[in-house]
């Protein structure tokens, strides 16, 4: 997927415009670099557009534990939205991620994130 098709994606399942949403998918991917181990982040990154590879690039190589509510509330404050509109987001940017990469690589982030992953995406709905 293409940097352009990813963010009309993502703008697409939010319901805001393209540049909202493309604030919005880099907060995103950057708090799930703190959120994944380095090695992961990079595996990731190598299968998205190189315009969003920089956001996955971790602060450190471990992972850092994060709840669901945490999460969110990184991304609304870098992308400087509501926490409602950020829960939203999360779960466009992730579904659109895996949408991107092979089923392998998602598995990969999954088994990471564990059930935290699902209440994230659960926010799309």
């Amino acid at each position: 997927m293409q940097y352009e098709e990813f963010i009309e994606s993502a703008s697409a399942r939010t319901g805001r415009p393209a540049e909202i949403a493309e604030s919005l998918t880099h907060a995103t991917l950057r708090v799930l670099a703190e959120r994944l181990t380095g090695g992961e982040a990079r595996d990731l990154a190598s299968q998205l557009p190189k315009e969003l590879q920089p956001d996955l690039i971790p602060p450190t190589q471990e992972a850092q534990p994060l709840e669901a509510q945490d999460f969110v509330r990184r991304v609304a404050e870098q992308a400087r939205v509501d926490e409602g509109e950020a829960r939203k987001a999360v779960a466009a940017v992730l579904t659109t991620t895996r949408e991107s990469v092979s089923h392998g690589e998602w598995e990969d982030v999954a088994s990471q994130m564990g059930r935290e992953l699902d209440v994230l995406m659960a926010g799309a709905q």
